[in-house]
C-alpha cells in the first residue's frame, strides 16, 4: 500500500453518529478492508453534571453529527463511506474528503479535559445541601471550574457572610 491512512470527517445526521460508525465497522468487517479504513472514531467527552447537588459523569459527543474515520480514500472506500445510510458527506469543499492536519489530530485525540457543567450562575440564589450549613441560601459571587469550588455570600444571623463550598453542596433554588 503506497498511500498511507489519514484521518477524514464525515458529516452525519444528527444522532446517527454511533450506528454510522457501526455500520461502517460492520461493512470493513464483512469485506476484510482493515487495511483500507482502519479505524472508526466518535469523538466523546466526559463530562461532570452537577445537578440539584448530585454529581455524575455523562459522555458527551464532542462533535454531534460528526464521524472521524482513519482511512486511504479509494473510489471504493469513498462509496462506502459515502453511501452509509445516515451519512450525508465528508466535510470539505464540495463534499470532497479532506485530510485532516496533523496539528488537528493532535488537538482532537491528544488531550482529555473533563468538565464541570453547573445549572446556576453568578448572581444566582441557591441553597446549601450536605453541610452543617443546610438550608442556608446564598448569592453565587463566583464559581472555579478547576477547583470545583463555588463562593457563595450566605445571610446568616442578620449578616452577610462569604463562604467557599463544594460545587455539589449547592443546590439550584426554584422559583
Amino acid at each position: 500500500m503506497s498511500e498511507a491512512a489519514r484521518w477524514y470527517v464525515v458529516h452525519t445526521y444528527s444522532g446517527y453518529e454511533n450506528k454510522v460508525a457501526q455500520n461502517i465497522e460492520k461493512i470493513v468487517e464483512n469485506r476484510k478492508l482493515h487495511e483500507l479504513i482502519q479505524e472508526v472514531r466518535v469523538p466523546t467527552e466526559k463530562v461532570t453534571e452537577i445537578t440539584d447537588g448530585k454529581t455524575k459523569e455523562v459522555e458527551r459527543k464532542t462533535y454531534p453529527g460528526y464521524v472521524l474515520i482513519k482511512m486511504v480514500v479509494t473510489d471504493d472506500t469513498w462509496y462506502i463511506v459515502r453511501n452509509t445510510r445516515g451519512c450525508t458527506g465528508f466535510v470539505g469543499p464540495a463534499s470532497d474528503p479532506t485530510p485532516l492536519s496533523e496539528e488537528e489530530v493532535k488537538k482532537l485525540f491528544g488531550i482529555d479535559v473533563s468538565s464541570v457543567e453547573v445549572n446556576f450562575k453568578v448572581g444566582d440564589t441557591v441553597q446549601i445541601s450536605g453541610t452543617a450549613m443546610d438550608g442556608f441560601t446564598g448569592i453565587v459571587q463566583s464559581i472555579n471550574i478547576e477547583d470545583r469550588t463555588v463562593d457563595l455570600l450566605v445571610s446568616m444571623f442578620g449578616r452577610e457572610t462569604p463562604t467557599t463550598l463544594p460545587i455539589n453542596q449547592v443546590v439550584t433554588v426554584e422559583d
